[in-house]
């Protein structure tokens, strides 16, 4: 402590301090701490919030009071830029030693010559957007932070990161982690005194993807209808929220707007299922996408292998049989969902026989098992049948490279679309549906084929 510091201390009797979890909370006697606010608080804002608040009544009530942070209040301490702003307090500012000092001397950096950016790992969204580095992140004290941290980067973070803690104590610990184990259990055990050196940072910060996460944290811990929620109660949600993608990717082009905000509805169910994740300890959105990155990179050998793959069925072919040895299965069969819609299980299934071979060499061999299952199920009208014929009919679909669904889908929406038009123009003519007869109807059908696209 400087000098100054001291005096201040042994001046004012009303005394505070932010924090008595802290070695140099000694040197401030007969204090009163906020620990309580932390422990009650549901968000480090909130308790930023009320302990301005408090100093500023007690300031109010005694003329003049002491407050007291660790380390320098001008680095990394919010609830002094908070006080600072408050115009109904004045405050005088008492440089102190900051933890920085020995963050400089511990990493044998210069930060001027090496141009450090300092950045607070709470909001390490926002203060580190666009910076390429280096960047020493403070306040790194869970591991939802570090997690915030690793999921800040698009691509091509660094290997390794170093983890200083609890600098200038007995246990301090300086150590160099890998990128990919910071915030996986066991690497690091965060507490309010531990900070990250990343001496270069390859691409910027994803700004938006982390804020998103955040917000979404942010939901969970402030939200009533957001806390109430299981993996097992957003199932509806994103079965619907995907329902209405398929929908906006339907009225491309003229859907673009639309279909940007239904993706965004999508990832937020990405985003939450994650979230509950990683409350429950089983991992993180880090976790999701760098897994799905190395898996992308492993069935792709034909782009980072010296595998050869010049067609798209070559690429299929390949896929199916990585994922087979990957998941040590006996058929490639196993792993379908039952449970998917049909034409979408008929396509999979017929897919991954193809695969192997087993399979038309063309759309030529498919169109007469149509014909074939059609007759099959005139002669013996049975679900059986009608469940041929439309294997069939997939198989068709997807030699030509359709997409069942989608065309099933298209075609009744374009029903729908031509019986409203049917049903307008016969209110206007005053043509009761329910007893028209079939010609009637089919001239109002007709007419409405040759204006109605």
């Amino acid at each position: 402590m400087t000098a100054a510091a001291t005096a201040a201390v042994d001046r004012v009797p009303t005394r505070f301090l932010r924090t008595v979890r802290h070695p140099a909370a000694g040197a401030v006697r007969d204090a009163v701490a906020f620990d309580d606010v932390y422990d009650a608080a549901s968000s480090l804002a909130e308790v930023y919030r009320e302990i301005v608040e408090r100093l500023t009544a007690a300031a109010h009530e005694h003329g003049e009071v002491l407050y007291a942070v660790p380390g320098s209040p001008l680095v990394a301490e919010r609830t002094v830029e908070l006080l600072r702003a408050d115009g109904r307090v004045e405050v005088d500012v008492v440089p102190g030693l900051s933890f920085l000092d020995l963050a400089w001397a511990r990493l044998g950096v210069d930060p001027v010559a090496a141009s450090v950016r300092v950045v607070d790992g709470q909001r390490f969204a926002v203060e580190a957007a666009g910076q390429r580095g280096p960047l020493l992140v403070a306040q790194c004290d869970s591991v939802a932070v570090l997690s915030g941290v690793k999921l800040a980067f698009d691509d091509d973070p660094p290997p390794t990161v170093v983890v200083l803690q609890r600098l200038g104590l007995p246990d301090e610990s300086v150590r160099e982690v890998d990128w990919a184990d910071l915030d996986r259990p066991g690497a690091v055990e965060p507490d309010h005194l531990t900070s990250l050196w990343i001496p270069v940072v390859a691409a910027p910060v994803a700004t938006e993807l982390v804020r998103f996460a955040e917000l979404v944290r942010e939901l969970r811990e402030k939200c009533p209808w957001d806390r109430e929620q299981t993996h097992q109660s957003l199932t509806r949600h994103l079965l619907e929220e995907t329902y209405e993608t398929l929908e906006a990717i339907e009225g491309l082009p003229a859907s673009y707007g639309h279909l940007e905000e239904e993706l965004g509805d999508v990832l937020f169910q990405v985003v939450f299922h994650a979230t509950l994740a990683a409350e429950e300890g089983q991992f993180t959105l880090a976790d999701v996408a760098r897994t799905i990155h190395d898996k992308l990179v492993g069935r792709h050998p034909h782009v980072f292998g010296t595998v050869e793959a010049e067609t798209a069925d070559a690429v299929m072919t390949n896929w199916e049989q990585i994922k087979k040895a990957e998941k040590g299965r006996d058929s490639i069969m196993e792993g379908i969902p039952g449970d998917l819609p049909s034409l979408l299980y008929a396509h999979k299934v017929q897919r991954k026989a193809a695969s192997v071979g087993f399979d038309w060499p063309d759309v030529g061999g498919a169109y007469p098992k149509v014909a074939e299952e059609l007759a099959e199920l005139q002669a013996d009208p049975s679900a059986d049948e009608l469940g041929d014929l439309l294997f069939a009919v997939v198989n068709v679909a997807r030699h030509l490279k359709l997409d069942p669904e989608a065309a099933l889908r298209g075609a009744t929406a374009k029903f729908r679309d031509r019986f409203t038009a049917v049903e307008s123009r016969a209110a206007e003519r005053g043509i009761d549906m329910a007893t028209a007869d079939l010609a009637t109807l089919d001239g109002l059908w007709d007419e409405v084929k040759r204006t109605v696209l």
